[in-house]
This record gives C-alpha cells, structure tokens and sequence, in this order.
C-alpha cells in the first residue's frame, strides 16, 4: 500500500518507521526540507499544504492508497473529494476535517453528543473575546482554533491579559482561520490522554490511560499508566467512544481529559497517534501507538492491548535558535538502566522547540512519581547546541 503523510514531524517518523517494517510505502509531506519523517520515508514532497490546488497535484502525481494527515494545516475539505476518488483518508475525512479545527470538534462534543465540557465561547476579534471572557469568567484559556503542540494558547487571569492573549493566540494559530476559543478554568486533578483505537471490523481498545504535565501549553512529561478511578475511567472510555463513533473511519485517536472533583471533562481530540503518546515507545505496551494506528489503518486486527510495563517520557528542548543542532551528553543518557530516548533529527532549533524524548521504563509495581523524576533527569542530561 501507498501511504501520503500529511506533516513530517516526530511522530509522523515514528509512524513511518512502523509503516516501513511491514512493507508499506509511505510520501512524507511538509512545508520544508529533511524534515523527521522524510529523513526515512520512501519519497517527499515540499509544498504548502493549505494551497489546495498543490495538494490536488501531490494526490494525483502519488495515486496513494491513504491519506494519513499529521498536522492541523491542511486545506482538509479537499479530503471528501479524495474519498470520492477511493483513497481513505485516515480516519475519515470528516474526522480529519472537525478534527483539525477545534470549533467543530468541540461543538459535536458539546452539543451534539452532550459530553461534559467546560464552558466556552468564540471570538474573531479582541472585542469579541472581552465578551467571551466576561461570559466564562476568569481565569480562563484563550486556544487558537487551529494550533499545534500548545501554540498560542495562554491564561487571562486579569483584564489586562485580555489584549496579550488575543495577540498570542493569533501569532501561534496554524492556517488561515483567525478565531479562538475561551473556555472557563476547570478546577482539575490531572489531565489524561485515552489512546483509542478505532478498527473497522473490530471492537475499539482503549490503552492504558496516560498522564501528562504542561508548560506554554505544551507536554513535558508523560507517563502510563496514569491513576484514575475505574468509574472515571469507564466515564471517559464512554465518551471517547461516542466521539470516534460519531467521526467515523479507523485509526488511533488521542482524546484528552480533564479529571476533576465532579467527574471528567472532554478537553480535546487528536484524530492521529499523539505526542503524550511517545511514552508508548518505551515498551510500556505491546504495541506502540505508532503500531496501532498503522495497524488501524490497515484493518489488521489487534486482538488485544496490554500494559507491560510502567513509562514516563520527558522531552530534550532546544535553548536557542541554530540551523544545524547538534547534541552533547548522548552518552550519558545511553548509559542509564531502562532508559532509551529518541533525536527527531529535526534540522533547525528555536527556543523550547522539542528536538528529541527521553524513555524510561521499569516494572509496573513502581511507584509512577519515581518513574517520571528518571525520566526529567534522563532528559536533563542532553543539551541542544547551536
């Protein structure tokens, strides 16, 4: 089978890597060159993928089998023409589609589907969001509607936040869609992601919930399995069955959590392998995250998911911008016990860019908080020079 990778970062290397070991084809696709996924994929292709008009021209120069999109910055309504053409967009073009635009996705959530969120509004302007801050009350958080990795996304505590978190919001939106949403605060206990995996003719598997801790919006450390109580847990796997059922296609989708004194909230929805998920790779499961949604994808059946061990991620950020990083202090991570880590090989670095993850990894009567501290220092250990 020929598989266009939409987005050709960490994860779309990964899967790649698990597409190559059972003989798939996979085009990696992004906006610049040597980008992770390419560096081990079959071909590539450099374009803007919200020009639709060049992404028309890639589907039709490759003929490919499935359209697996990595990333939000893509002119997904094209997607219901390549279904009419018999290509499966992955997990479906209407998945991919609410998916990449948190409007959509929240409002199925919300009202469609009737799951507990928190309370939210939109905005396209500055004015709009007072109204929308006023209306949710403070603290509250400002998301771009189409963003990646926590990109754009801030708190307003004060009035005066109000201005700084529009501007943000619209530097770190993704695509062409100048619009946010506010949601009021929700006073949890953690955040989880359900790795769910979707088959076509097959049951859906949940793994092992996943925990995970945030900075600037984005996750610096993940860890499996996450404590939850078995009615929270119940309580979310009924929700994110409710959703992928109603987006429809296979694959695996990383649904997010909040988990608080009243229950669990639905925060958001990634319809693709997710960067929590990198835990995976430590050999916590039987199979990776990368393995299921491929194996998803391809109607393989996946008779079962087990966990196998405990695992934390902790991610290597680059400090500074350079246009050929290299890293110093790999052999001090390479000699730790249960410990792996991964370079993303990606060929430039920015401030708190994630350039690379430590793993670690050990049997499950280990207490997780002990886990994950190995894991922070495994990733302390590598510096990102310019």
């Amino acid at each position: 089978m020929k598989i266009l990778l939409l987005g050709s970062g960490e994860l779309g290397k990964e899967f790649t890597i698990a597409a190559q070991r059972i003989g798939q084809i996979v085009i990696a696709v992004d906006s610049y060159e040597n980008a992770p996924a390419m560096q081990v994929a079959h071909g590539f292709e450099v374009i803007n993928m919200l020009d639709g008009d060049a992404l028309d021209s890639i589907v039709a120069k490759h003929k490919p089998d499935f359209i697996v999109p990595e990333i939000e910055a893509i002119r997904t309504e094209r997607f219901y023409d390549y279904e009419k053409q018999g290509i499966t967009v992955v997990p479906s073009a209407k998945a991919a589609n609410f998916t990449m635009n948190r409007k959509a996705i929240r409002d199925l959530a919300a009202k469609e589907l009737g799951l507990k969120t928190a309370a939210y509004r939109y905005a396209t302007t500055a004015e709009e969001l007072e109204k929308g801050v006023e209306a949710v009350g403070m603290p509250c958080v400002v998301k771009p509607l189409m963003s990646s990795s926590g990109k754009g996304q801030s708190t307003i505590k004060t009035e005066a936040d109000i201005k700084k978190a529009w501007n943000y919001a619209v530097e770190g939106s993704r695509g062409d869609v100048v619009e946010v949403i506010v949601e009021a605060f929700v006073k949890f206990n953690s955040e989880i992601t359900l790795l769910t995996v979707v088959q076509n003719n097959n049951p859906t598997l949940f793994c092992a919930p996943i925990g995970h801790r945030q900075e600037r919006g984005d996750y610096q450390e993940s860890w499996q399995p996450a404590r939850i109580s078995d009615k929270d847990l119940y309580e979310a796997q009924d929700m994110a069955e409710k959703v992928t059922e109603a987006l429809g296609g296979a694959g695996l989708f990383g649904v997010e959590f909040f988990l608080a004194h009243d229950g669990v909230y639905f925060s958001e929805l990634s319809p693709r392998p997710h960067d929590t998920g990198m835990v995976t790779l430590a050999g916590t499961q039987n199979f990776n995250e990368f393995e299921l949604h491929l194996r998803a994808i391809l109607s393989l059946p996946i008779f079962e998911i087990t966990l196998e061990k405990a695992g934390a991620s902790a991610v290597i950020l680059a400090s500074e911008n350079a246009t050929k990083p290299t890293y110093s202090g790999i052999e001090k991570i390479a000699a730790l016990p249960k410990t792996d880590f991964r370079i993303f090989g990606k060929p430039t670095s920015r401030p708190y860019r994630r350039m690379g993850v430590a793993l670690i990894n050990d049997i499950l009567e280990t207490p997780i908080e002990e886990v994950v501290e190995k894991a922070k220092k495994a990733a302390s250990l590598v510096t990102v020079n310019s």
